[in-house]
């Protein structure tokens, strides 16, 4: 017979479930979070989000990268090199065919400051948004003349204001190396590489990397790989601990500690012009990036050994 004030057989099985540890390890991890104090390099880093294995969560991270950020206290501006504008969407930046957009940038040359947007998310975050328009500019940029570095200059004349301050400049690439994708290299000096943790994660990767020492070599040498997050990881699975070992194996230096889970919240924000931070702030996947986001700001790659 079970005496007074004992815990049940079910409250205890039930503290001792994976859904308990589970739930406790977030409450644990978000406490954390509210407890970390970030210090900003008080510089402007420019990452590019690059991948030409599509479904690997390019968009996904670009734009809850970059709301944490914001939600850390950066000035984080978001450039849109995609023509189906899905981080303008995730954002709640309006991006319909009428709108001032990056193509007038990289078209016909519009300061970026006409262009750039607020997310309604918060006033540390900016948008420079995508329309239609953006998908006939690999065409349109063959003639144009410096075609490589249009989002370069463009970029540096915003940022040589004295009234800009950025912490971050995050730019989403479409999946594929087209004169999009390396307007964004151009303009970047640092590479954030996305990596699903599943069968051929590493397909493609090699050439991205040959794609990368080529604009070092010939348009941009500041351009480094400096971080890789590996994204819809499932702990339940061996393949997924499998390919983050072997990833970490060959890229220790530039693989975060944090990784990206599969999340059902995730997927569900931009569906409501939303990024998971703010849509579900205290979710597993929001707290995933808000910690490598506080990995990526520690990560001030200025300074290198030689």
């Amino acid at each position: 017979m079970k005496q007074s004030g004992e815990p049940s057989r079910s409250a205890t099985s039930f503290e001792d479930s994976p859904i308990a540890r589970e739930l406790a390890d977030l409450s644990a991890r978000r406490r954390a979070l509210e407890a970390v104090e970030v210090k900003l390099s008080g510089r402007t880093r420019v990452f590019t989000v690059s991948n030409q294995k599509g479904g690997v969560g390019k968009t996904t991270t670009a734009v809850n990268i970059s709301a944490a950020l914001a939600s850390l206290g950066a000035k984080v501006l978001v450039i849109d090199l995609d023509p189906q504008g899905n981080a303008s969407t995730a954002l709640g930046v309006p991006h319909n065919a009428d709108t001032a957009s990056i193509y007038d940038v990289l078209i016909d040359e519009f300061p970026l400051s006409d262009i750039i947007q607020t997310s309604p998310e918060s006033p540390n975050l900016l948008c420079a948004p995508s329309t239609i328009h953006l998908a006939g500019a690999e065409i349109e940029l063959v003639s144009q003349v410096a075609r490589e570095h249009r989002l370069r200059g463009a970029l540096r004349d915003y940022l040589a204001s004295p009234d800009t301050h950025l912490d971050f400049v995050v730019i989403d690439c479409p999946p594929s190396l087209g004169l999009l994708t390396i307007n964004a290299f151009t303009a970047a000096d640092e590479v954030l590489i996305p990596i699903q943790c599943e069968y051929y994660a590493l397909e493609g990767l090699s050439q991205l990397l040959g794609s990368v020492q080529m604009i070092q070599k010939h348009l941009n040498p500041a351009l480094h790989v400096s971080t890789i997050l590996l994204t819809m990881y499932d702990g339940r699975t061996r393949l997924a601990q499998q390919v983050a070992d072997e990833v970490r194996t060959h890229f220790s230096n530039e693989v975060l500690e944090t990784v990206i889970p599969r999340s059902v919240r995730v997927s569900e924000a931009p569906s409501f012009g939303q990024t998971v931070i703010a849509y579900d702030g205290h979710s597993a996947g929001a707290i995933a990036y808000r910690e490598a986001a506080v990995e990526i700001v520690a990560r001030d790659t200025t300074t290198k050994e030689d």
